[in-house]
């Protein structure tokens, strides 16, 4: 049997010759060689990659991310070095060993006020202390500051308000003298310090024995560098009255600088003062303040009993003035640091507050309740 071939006519196109445009596959070009194709990558390879690139990155991040730590944490040494970070310290932690306080013993008038301020507003200036090598913190400034937290903390005993205290800690390594200057000079703007008080400081000063300066004078020039010539010198004149009356004295620190400035005149001219001094206040214990400056006001000619009479003026003369009595004090508030200067005729207040927008019926009404007060 013989097998039929089967035939396909088919149309294929004729040769136009050799200028009929040749064309190719995409993305191949004339003469050039077929590449060799690329090795198809699995689902394992691909995962490997994915995650190298990704530990890359993180670690990238990672590396960004400490350096950035180490720059705040050099920047955070550097600003606690400047006394520039604030930090709660226990209260219970704090001691006030190294250095001899400026402050006066006995009852302070105006620390019910600093109280009150710190227990509607917080303290808003920190204290300052030096780091110990025992975990414990030197107080170098802020004792009253400290004092109002204690007894606030033993008042209420509110622990998570009184119960530690914004301070400023500096690393331990200042030598002695400059942390009695730290403390001198931010007392040196306090107006309610006296001479004596600045007087008895020197004497300490010059006495401990890690100073190596027995030389109170000396004392004087280091430690309150930044008052002017003439408070050095009357803080020089009041330690020749500390030094020669002060076991007699119960008020020392109370002398104004007149009486003691004429204190210091007799001491020189006459060396059995202290004795007279002693003998009028011999058994007198229960003494005021009132009472041991009028002693010395008259043993120095001030007093009423020994005053010299006063020569009569000269016909046509104006008459002369008297002395211009002052008092100053300050005290804290919420608006800060309230200052106050009576005189003769005149009472002055200067506080961080603008006082033309009080209603002047308020403010007449303020002003006369005080001024009842002040009469009884």
């Amino acid at each position: 049997m013989s097998k039929k071939r089967r035939m396909f006519d088919i149309d294929l196109p004729e040769d136009s010759g050799p200028d009929v445009t040749e064309t190719f596959p995409a993305g191949k070009v004339p003469g050039e060689k077929d590449p060799a194709p690329m090795p198809r990558r699995g689902p394992m390879a691909a995962a490997i990659s994915e995650t190298a690139e990704s530990n890359r990155e993180r670690q990238e991040i990672e590396a960004r991310i400490r350096a950035e730590n180490d720059a705040l944490a050099h920047e955070h040494v550097r600003l606690k070095r400047l006394g520039l970070v604030v930090e709660l310290v226990p209260l219970d932690q704090i001691e006030m060993v190294k250095l001899v306080r400026d402050r006066k013993k006995g009852p302070d008038q105006e620390l019910a006020e600093l109280k009150a301020s710190i227990d509607e507003l917080g303290l808003s200036n920190p204290i300052r202390l030096e780091s110990r090598g025992d975990g414990r913190f030197e107080l170098v400034q802020g004792y009253r500051r400290l004092t109002a937290f204690r007894e606030l903390l033993a008042d209420t005993g509110d622990a998570d308000r009184f119960g530690t205290v914004p301070a400023v800690v500096s690393p331990a390594g200042d030598e002695i003298g400059a942390l009695y200057r730290k403390m001198v000079d931010e007392n040196l703007v306090r107006k309610d310090i006296s001479f004596a008080e600045m007087a008895l400081l020197a004497l300490d000063y010059a006495a401990d024995p890690r100073i190596g300066n027995t030389d109170p004078d000396k004392a004087v020039a280091l430690l309150f560098k930044s008052a002017g010539y003439q408070k050095r010198s009357y803080i020089r004149t009041f330690i020749r009255v500390v030094e020669g009356l002060g076991r007699n004295l119960h008020f020392v620190e109370e002398i104004p600088r007149a009486l003691g400035v004429a204190l210091a005149r007799r001491l020189d001219d006459d060396q059995g003062f202290p004795a007279a001094v002693r003998t009028a206040l011999k058994g007198w214990d229960n003494r005021s303040v009132a009472d041991e400056i009028g002693v010395l006001r008259r043993l120095v000619g001030q007093g009423a009993e020994d005053a010299p009479v006063p020569a009569a003026p000269p016909v046509g003369a104006a008459p002369a003035r008297p002395a211009k009595a002052r008092t100053s004090f300050q005290f804290d508030r919420r608006e800060g640091r309230a200052r106050c200067v009576a005189a003769v005729g005149k009472l002055e207040i200067q506080l961080d507050r603008d006082f033309t927008t009080i209603d002047r019926r308020r403010l007449e009404q303020a002003v006369r309740l005080m001024l009842d007060q002040l009469d009884g």
